[in-house]
């Protein structure tokens, strides 16, 4: 435990570090419950809570949907992390062209850890990420973003087999058999591949806290929330899960 408690410090120490006039500085500035323009110091990250962050993500895609996106300024962005980033939440999304978290989230750089794989599943090397994301660098949402018209969830509908896709569609295959459905269970049946897509997400989100220890003991805490997420690609609007 000493040792993993050593190592775990010694890489936040590694990659994370800023200077430490500069976050003391910030500290001072950030308000309790308020955002930063730019997620460039710790202080930014414990001015919030779980639930904060995922009004403040629900915000941005409201944001995203009407058409009112922030003025991200990007190029002040990329200077200020460049030493150092403090994100406020991990998406485990899909790699769906249509789907790109920190736009439908309307969120800048530095704001948001991003695992993206085909049907937004999880296996030992995304769980390595999000334990990275919120038991050293202090992420403070997980959220499981599958999405309407999900070509992985279809494959997995109609047992598609195709070189290593293959075993990675095998972890939708639960999700698939879940759904009780009499009639066409193919990519055919548009209501049947949704309910999959939901179910899918909500096995994912299951999944991250049965296998994974650490981010199980954060979220009892009340340090880490998990929710699983829903994107229309028709609409662009977020439905979130309970």
């Amino acid at each position: 435990m000493v040792r993993a408690t050593w190592a775990i410090g010694l890489l936040a120490t590694t990659l994370f570090s800023v200077p430490a006039m500069a976050a003391e500085g910030k500290a001072a500035a950030v308000k309790a419950a308020g955002f930063c323009a730019i997620q460039d110091s710790k202080a930014c990250q414990d001015a919030v809570t779980p639930a904060q962050v995922l009004s403040h993500l629900i915000e941005g895609n409201q944001r995203f949907v009407s058409g009112a996106r922030v003025n991200h300024r990007f190029k002040k962005q990329i200077k200020a992390t460049a030493h150092g980033q403090f994100p406020l939440a991990s998406v485990v999304s899909c790699i769906d062209s249509r789907v790109p978290a920190e736009i439908v989230f309307d969120q800048g750089i530095g704001d948001l850890f991003s695992a993206r794989v085909a049907g937004n599943i999880v296996n030992d090397d995304i769980l390595g990420s999000l334990e990275y994301a919120s038991q050293v660098a202090g992420s403070k949402l997980i959220v499981v973003l599958g999405h309407s018209s999900c070509g992985a969830v279809k494959g997995a509908c109609d047992a598609v087999k195709l070189g290593h896709l293959t075993q990675l569609l095998d972890k939708i295959t639960p999700a698939v058999s879940a759904i009780e459905e009499t009639g066409d269970r193919s990519s055919k049946n548009y209501a049947f591949v949704e309910k999959v897509a939901q179910r899918n997400v909500e096995d994912t989100v299951k999944r991250i806290r049965e296998q994974s220890a650490g981010l199980r003991e954060l979220e009892q805490s009340g340090a880490l929330m998990i929710k699983g997420a829903l994107y229309d690609v028709e609409t662009g609007k977020v439905t979130w899960l309970n």
